[in-house]
């Protein structure tokens, strides 16, 4: 199916954490290393994405859990498969293997749930920023170029076509230019092999109730700022949970010509950094969002799980999507 001809339909589903559910497993550092990385001379443990090559059946059970929630869009196990996320591992050059992996991940829970749905490559934002310096004597330097992270993210979108993926989701975005870097090496791959684009879902992240960004944006400079991308959705995810986050969803849907996605955290972490929005709570304030005409897209993100996905999709199945705007050509 066309997802934009589902997109006018009805309100989408995507999938909820991945690291909460990988954090229930219990996995230990042999787990993650698998027999072969066994002698790898790093700590290997807390390196998620690598579960997708060393622990598949654990990443493809999370996807069916989901799916079964009633997810239509599943994200690949990839927030941190790029080589400038992987060399904190010395594991640069898995960065193309392990989005292949991720997708394959996906596509045997797809195809074990025997559900429709869309796979969405994960872009993460990168464990190094363009705009800001992690050096508070030095504001001019930067730990990253460009080009540089040009590099990285074209042979992730390598890996994530070549894999198998439906779309691509340049998401958690805290500093515009990572983004902007990812939205280059996308459209630079499509035009090096020559093949029409994939879909590209973004979301951004707004940190605390200033409504900008990490990096100083307001939302409509954030917007208009990725605008040229011509994205299918452009939304809003983590750091916040759907309470605090309304405010600035509202505002996207007013200036967004895309469709607009959200998937806010199970509300704010408690002193122990712990989520305890329950899943009834979370359905009930995305479903105020539906019912004001919002959102065409809805999920969770850090601390939600396949019983949040669930309580979501039964609260917006019979919301109508927000249409999309009529936007008028310039001449």
């Amino acid at each position: 199916m066309d997802i934009r001809n589902e997109l006018k339909k009805r309100i989408l589903v995507i999938d909820g954490a991945m690291g909460t559910m990988i954090q229930r497993y219990k996995l230990q550092e042999a787990d993650f290393r698998g027999e072969r990385f066994a002698n790898w001379h790093k700590d290997l443990k807390g390196n998620n994405d690598l579960l997708s090559i060393t622990q598949p059946q654990v990443i493809t059970a999370i996807h069916k859990q989901y799916l079964d929630a009633g997810a239509d869009i599943i994200e690949t196990n990839t927030f941190s498969s790029t080589s400038i996320a992987m060399a904190d591992y010395d594991m640069q050059s898995l960065a193309y293997e392990l989005n292949v992996a991720a997708v394959a991940c996906a596509k045997a829970a797809i195809k074990e749930s025997g559900k429709q749905a869309w796979i969405a490559g994960a872009i993460g934002p990168l464990n190094k920023t363009l705009s800001l310096s992690p050096d508070v004597n030095n504001p001019g330097f930067r730990a990253l170029t460009f080009d540089e992270a040009v590099v990285a993210y074209y042979e992730q979108v390598k890996g994530l076509h070549e894999g198998g993926a439906d779309l691509l989701l340049v998401e958690t975005i805290f500093d515009t230019l990572n983004a902007k870097a990812a939205i280059f090496a996308i459209k630079k791959y499509f035009r090096d092999i020559s093949q029409p684009e994939l879909p590209i879902m973004i979301s951004g992240t707004i940190t605390d109730a200033s409504g900008r960004t990490l990096s100083g944006q307001t939302l409509e400079a954030f917007y208009t700022s990725i605008q040229h991308a011509r994205p299918l959705s452009v939304g809003l995810n983590c750091a916040l949970g759907a309470k605090e986050m309304r405010p600035h969803i509202a505002e996207l849907s007013q200036i967004a010509s895309c469709y607009v996605s959200a998937y806010p955290n199970a509300g704010l972490p408690n002193a122990m950094g712990e989520y305890d929005e329950a899943p009834v709570e979370t359905g009930h304030h995305i479903e105020d969002w539906a019912k004001a005409g919002f959102v065409n897209i809805v999920g969770g993100c850090c601390g939600t799980t396949p019983d949040h996905i669930q309580h979501i999709a039964q609260q917006v199945k019979h919301i109508s999507p927000r249409p999309l705007p009529v936007v008028l050509e310039t001449l």
